[in-house]
Formats: structure tokens, sequence, C-alpha cells
């Protein structure tokens, strides 16, 4: 048998639009004389679907589209489709839906299979929306005997797993003692820094033991804030991967389980590059999904705005990125002309609008009210709130997408200004922490100088008061990265932070930071996910809490 596997790029909702991707596809696969042409998980109507599988005009909608994905293989002869989308399956006291594998042939549905292993977790809640499939049976066809799985039906029997614990047998097991031929797996795995090596050793691991071949077909995109990387492969029997697709882009690929062949060793991509590539696509989707042409960002001479501004060219092109110099009373020259090398060496327009008389207008303004305090952050937030409000008068004038360039170890520890330079459509550094953002500014200058050394060099800073460096309020970032990856990603307390030896009241503080911020994530802009522990809508944290940090 000859399988495609069809990297796809979904959008969410676009139910016409993801079937003439899935022609396209077929159009294109003909070359290579496929018997089944397999598709990602829910690719019709792309992933995450969330709320619109509770609409009942979309499921009807989807039902129809449906059956017109299974009469694409009419104009197909002798090519089979295995696509994923919403199935209504009811039972009693059930949801009505299940997450379905749908094989088409000769413009008929000759069997379908639905997920067994439902994630219960994060923004992939899919237990809120389906109902499990309780057993699924293999499906002959073509010679062989089919083992059909989505997603975490193939994830659940590792240190992988991310779905609940599954009672014996688990999806693939099961499937191999009926007797199962080939597992074929219809993915939508997300990105996340450093996955794709144990995934890989996964499923490789997978193959030898059932020995059996695996057939991986990965989304590719980005929908909302999640990053879907493709890299759709094929292991043999012996775990040796037979075919890999390249990552961050649609592509396809024919492999002929009857024939022997091996793809080139297997090299991970750096997980720096990666990093990149996936912010890159993160924003690239974001803009052309929701409608937007070009950017706007404040390009501040600081790290933070200098790789936004790097990633958002790289996305939409230099000459649809706008970047905003907005220089205070007390922002250095250095940093405006930081700002103009990085314009520069882009290619980027960049506009200066000097902001103090701004700030003083308003100063005098809330002066009747403030009259007999002493200056504290009130007055240095007002520097950052006057950018936000012009970053947003030019989206809303020209309908630019803003990007917000705060990263994550700030948003963690509430180092960033809500309606000032949290303000933005989307912040694509916002689950990168500070330490990662040096190294993908490295990254950048890898070939050739885009962000200068005296940016790279310089003490971080808000600059909102003379002088000011990030150090001045919180550890340094070598320090503080480190705690935040123990406190949030691994979920360590603070006595187990603590005999890692670092101070306890450096700890302790970082705790309290990180508690008493939560109002401020709740309002942040939409973030790319990138990471084991991102936040933004997946994260559900009380706002009003008892803490005796």
């Amino acid at each position: 048998m000859r399988i495609c596997l069809a990297q796809m790029n979904s959008t969410i909702g676009d139910l016409n639009g993801n079937l003439a991707l899935m022609r396209a596809v077929l159009e294109q696969s003909v070359e290579s004389n496929p018997d089944l042409v397999v598709f990602p998980e829910l690719c019709l109507t792309g992933y995450p679907p969330r709320d619109l599988l509770k609409r009942k005009w979309f499921i009807r909608q989807n039902e129809k589209v449906v059956l017109e994905a299974i009469k694409l293989t009419n104009d197909f002869p002798g090519v089979a489709i295995l696509f994923g989308a919403p199935l209504s399956a009811e039972r009693p006291g059930g949801k009505g839906l299940q997450n379905a594998a749908l094989l088409a042939y000769e413009g008929k549905l000759i069997a379908s299979t639905s997920k067994r292993a439902l994630p219960g977790y994060d923004l992939f809640n899919q237990e809120r929306y389906f109902d499990a499939c309780d057993k699924t049976e293999v499906v002959p066809f073509k010679g062989q005997r089919l083992g059909i799985l989505l997603s975490e039906d193939i994830l659940t029997d590792s240190a992988y797993r991310k779905a609940p614990e599954l009672l014996p047998p688990l999806p693939a097991d099961d499937l191999v003692e009926q007797g199962a031929t080939v597992l074929i797996c219809l993915a939508a795995l997300p990105y996340q820094l450093g996955q794709e090596a144990r995934r890989m050793a996964h499923l490789s691991a997978m193959a030898k033991r059932l020995k059996v071949p695996i057939v991986l077909a990965n989304a590719v995109g980005a929908n909302d804030e999640t990053i879907f990387e493709g890299k759709s492969c094929c292991l043999s029997a012996e775990g040796e991967p037979q075919l890999l697709l390249p990552g961050w882009q649609s592509a396809q690929g024919t492999i002929d389980l009857n024939a022997s062949m091996r793809a080139a060793p297997l090299q991970p991509e750096e997980d720096v590059a990666a990093l990149c590539q996936a912010l890159v696509l993160g924003i690239r989707d974001y803009a052309r999904k929701t409608g937007f042409k070009r950017i706007v960002l404040g390009l501040s001479g600081g790290i933070d705005s200098a790789l936004s501004c790097c990633l958002a060219a790289q996305a939409l092109g230099a000459e649809n990125v706008l970047a905003l110099a907005l220089p205070s009373a007390v922002s250095t020259a250095g940093s405006l002309s930081d700002a103009q090398l990085v314009a520069a060496a882009l290619g980027v327009q960049l506009k200066t609008i000097p902001i103090a008389p701004i700030v003083t207008a308003l100063e005098q303004a809330l002066e009747p009210i403030l009259a007999g305090t002493k200056p504290d952050t009130t007055e240095e937030n007002i520097q950052s709130r006057v950018r936000g409000v012009l970053w947003m008068a030019v989206s809303n004038k020209f309908g630019h997408l803003v990007l917000a360039n705060g990263n994550k170890s700030e948003l963690l520890v509430g180092y960033c200004t809500l309606y000032g330079d949290m303000a933005g459509g989307l912040a694509p550094l916002a689950d990168v922490p500070k330490t990662l953002v040096y190294a993908l500014a490295e990254y950048i200058n890898r070939e050739r100088i885009v962000i200068p050394t005296s940016v790279i060099l310089k003490p971080p800073s808000a600059e909102l008061r003379p002088n000011q460096t990030d150090q001045d309020t919180l550890p340094s970032y070598d320090i503080l990265d480190p705690i935040l990856e123990l406190m949030v990603e691994e979920g360590k307390t603070l006595e187990e932070i603590t005999a890692r030896g670092y101070e306890a009241e450096t700890v302790r503080w970082v705790a309290r930071a990180v508690a008493r911020t939560e109002f401020k994530r709740r309002q942040a802009a939409p973030m790319l996910r990138v990471t084991s522990s991102p936040l933004g809508i997946g994260k559900q944290m009380p706002l009003t809490t008892y803490s005796s940090i």
C-alpha cells in the first residue's frame, strides 16, 4: 500500500476552505499514485474548534461538508482518504459528538473510528465536547489491516503522557492484538519547546515494541495561541524513519509500505532554531487568519522589542511592519539610536514620536488629585500607557495588528504595565523566558548583525525613570528564570526550590510576585504557546485566593 501523508494547515471554522485544501492536496498527490491519503486530526474544522462544537448550526454545517469530503473520492479513482472531523454519535447521557477519523473510498464512507484517549487538560479539553470511544477495530483495506488512532491515542503508554490514565489494553496495543499491520495516527500535536526528540523516541520505541510500522500525519500552522509544527513521519516496524516531512510548512509525502525505504538520519532541529520558526509561524498565521495585513509595534532600543520586530519582519515581510520609537524625557539617546539601527538592518519603517509633552499634559491634568503625594510608579506608568494609546491609535486608523513585546519572565512576576506595554492584539514573546530572548537574539544574529551588540549587552531597562534597570526590582534573569521554571513548570514547593541553592527570601519574593499579579495575566493579549506551562487561556488560577507567602 502507498500512503500519502498530507500535512495540512487548517483554519478553525473555515469548513469549506479546509475542504478546498483537501481537494488541492489530492490533486497534487496524484503524481505519487497513492492508495490512501491521510490528513490530520480535525482537519475539516481546524483544531482546536473549542465552543464552536457546542453550536448546532456549526455541527449541521460540518455534517454537510463531511459528505462533500467523502464525495471528493469520486474525482480521484483508486484513492481513499482518511480525515479527521467531529462525528455525531448519540449515547445516553453523552455529549453527542466523537472526535472521529473517517475513511472514504469511491464516494462512500467505508469505515470510521473515534478517539479513545481524550485529553482533559488546558485548552485541549476534548472531554468538554466529545465522548470517548470505548473500543476501536482494525479496518481491512487493500491488503493491509489499518489500526487507526488519533493524537493522544498513540501517546498513552509512555512518560510523554498528557491524557488521563487509561485502563489496559491501551489503544495501540489493542489494535495490534487485533492484527493491525500498520498504525496510522491522525494528529494535531502542538509544538512545545524541546519535545521533538522525545516524540520521535517514543514513536520509535512503540514501533519496535509492537513490531508494526507507524504513520503519523500531523497538523501544521497556528490557530489562535497554538502552533503546530508538522514534521509528519513514517517509521518502520524496526523504529527506523522511512519518511520525514519538513516542519513549519504545508507538505505531503508518500511511503510504500511494501518497499524498503530509509529517510536521511534523523537530526532534530536545534531548540532555539525551532522556537524561532514557531514564533514566526505563529505571528504569520495569527495575522493571516484574523485578516491583518500589517503589524505595528513599539521599538524602544531594548532586546524584547528588537526581537519582536525581527520576528514580525520574517513573518509578514519588512515592508508590512511599522515600528514606533516613542522616547520620553528619561529615554537615553542610545536607546533611540539602537532602535534606528534595528529598523535599518531589517528595512522596516520607523516613526519617532516624542511623548514627553503628552506625559507632561497628563501629569498636569492629574495635579489637582495627586497634589501632595510623592512621585512613584504611578507617574512612571503614565509613560507606558501613553505608548499603548499611540500604538492602538495607529491600529484603529490603519487596521494594523499591535504586537505586545513583553516576555514570560516579566509577565509572571507582573513587571509590566496593564494598559501600557501589555496593550496589543498578540503577545508573541509572552511564553518565552528572558534568558531565551537572549538566545533567540544570538540566533537571529547568526549570519549578520541585525540586533546590535549594544542592545544585547546593555542592562535591560523599562526606562521609566532615570538610570533604571530591571534588576533594581527583579533578581537577575539567570536566577529568576530557573526559579520560575521550578515553580511554574515543575510545580516545586518553596522549600524544594530553596534546597536547590536559591536564597529563601528571593524565592519568597518571586512566589509573592507571581501570586499577586494574576489579574494582569488574565487581561493580557493572546500569547503564542511554546513551553510546557504556558500562560493565557489555559491557565486557570483564581484571582481572589488566600496566600500566606
